[in-house]
């Protein structure tokens, strides 16, 4: 990780095999049902070129349209199922890592944190999607 920004890590373990927790992390129809920190904000566009050298984006928005942001990166390295490393458009860099284990996967994030909300806050809100995800990922077939 770069050494100007603090590092946050979060992890999670998902009752499901890396190949299915793999596709809904990446697929865009699944990360537009799972990438929001809470019941009031939602995913409304996502788009996904999972490749090294390749970039993603997704809008995310308040349910009543009053506040929304871009949030999007270009990847440094994409070994399937296992890691990906990007970097987000402001120079922050996020590490995520699947570890399989049998038919559960143990997801580890670590990101840069930014200097506008407290690294509290934004664990807490990371936490939120991550744990977001480990439910839609465990609920969906």
């Amino acid at each position: 990780m770069s050494s100007k920004f603090e590092s946050i890590t979060i992890k999670t373990k998902v009752n499901a095999p890396v190949e299915k927790v793999w596709k809904r992390w990446t697929a865009p129809e699944d990360v537009m049902q799972w990438n929001t920190a809470s019941d009031d904000w939602h995913t409304t566009h996502s788009e996904n070129d999972l490749r090294t050298g390749g970039s993603f984006i997704s809008r995310m928005e308040s349910k009543d349209g009053q506040f929304g942001f871009d949030f999007g990166g270009t990847y440094e390295e994409v070994v399937d199922h296992k890691k990906i490393i990007y970097v987000m458009s402001d120079g922050r860099k996020v590490d995520v890592r699947f570890e399989a284990d049998g038919d559960v996967t143990n997801i580890v994030e670590t990101f840069d944190a930014e200097t506008e909300n407290s690294v509290e806050m934004q664990r807490d809100g990371w936490q939120a999607i991550l744990d977001n995800f480990k439910k839609y990922t465990e609920e969906k077939n």
